[in-house]
């Protein structure tokens, strides 16, 4: 039988909807999968937001999708969930504290911990902080945020294939800091959160010059690179497969997948959006949730 994957819209005044009924009528995806929308997509349930216009009311109508999908999926109902982008402000606008799905999903979940993996063909890219302000970074990304990171990133990886995950994880600084020249993060935090990882037979090196090791890793140098924060990690994998990257969330006991673009209000409601990335979205969920099926039971909880 073929797994049942729930599409949400994200925000309804953005291209989601659009890009939710292009997906779900997709040939490839109805070769692989059950699609279900989650969310208002239809004329008369989009009447209410205006295309491009930020709103609490398109805030609260993607956030009621986002947990009617995670409800299913918990129950059994759906497979794995699919994910149209939400947006940020409309969020705040609803006076909702989440930043976007990442987090609410681990709250929704109850998932102890949880990370942002961005999967393409060509690059594979762990970030280790997300939203947040770049100034508050070095704060944030803690020895043991790190370790915790790349264990996960390690454990999760052979889901996607990868028995025994190589691994690299990016300086914070330019040129990795060059022993403390250019900023002591790499020698106080970074360096000894991988020396313990590999203590544990993880197999991690780094922290290497971010703008090198992504290069490398493309050509198959790692499997993954952790990235210290959200563009540092973000620019180079959609650099090589913008519309084709899936946005994945490890950690939760649920699937999870994504596309790697926003909500793009400047063309909502004409159209033209491309719905590429959120049928390889789907794909990669249907992926993987054929795969959690076969696993033992004990496994998946």
């Amino acid at each position: 039988m073929k797994p049942r994957i729930a599409i949400t819209v994200g925000d309804p005044s953005g291209i989601g909807p659009e890009i939710a009924i292009k997906a779900a009528a997709d040939s490839a995806v109805l070769e692989v999968c059950e699609p279900l929308i989650y969310g208002p997509y239809t004329s008369k349930e989009l009447a209410p937001f205006a295309p491009g216009v930020l709103s609490a009311d398109a805030g609260r109508a993607a956030y009621d999708a986002i947990v009617a999908a995670v409800r299913d999926a918990q129950a059994g109902t759906v497979d794995a969930i699919a994910t149209a982008p939400v947006n940020k402000e409309a969020f705040a606008l609803a006076g909702l504290p989440w930043k976007g799905h990442t987090d609410l999903l681990a709250h929704l979940t109850g998932a102890p911990q949880v990370a942002m993996m961005f999967h393409a063909e060509e690059l594979r890219v762990v970030l280790a902080t997300i939203h947040v302000a770049l100034k508050d970074v070095a704060r944030l990304l803690t020895r043991e945020l790190l370790e915790s990171i790349v264990e996960l990133t390690a454990r999760e990886l052979p889901r996607f294939g990868f028995a025994t995950p190589k691994l690299a994880v990016t300086g914070l600084n330019p040129h990795a800091g060059e022993h403390g020249v250019i900023g002591d993060e790499e020698d106080t935090t970074l360096q000894p959160a991988i020396e313990a990882c590999r203590a544990r037979d993880i197999d991690v090196s780094g922290p290497w010059p971010a703008d090198t090791v992504f290069v490398r890793a493309s050509q198959g140098a790692y499997d993954a690179v952790i990235a210290c924060y959200h563009d540092q990690g973000l620019i180079p994998v959609k650099l090589l497969a913008f519309g084709r990257a899936v946005n994945v969330t490890l950690g939760l006991p649920i699937v999870r997948t994504s596309v790697d673009h926003g909500t793009a209000f400047d063309i909502a409601g004409q159209g033209i959006a491309e719905h590429g990335s959120l049928v390889e979205a789907v794909l990669l969920a249907a992926k993987l949730a054929r795969a959690r099926r076969a696993e033992p039971r004990e496994s998946t909880r």
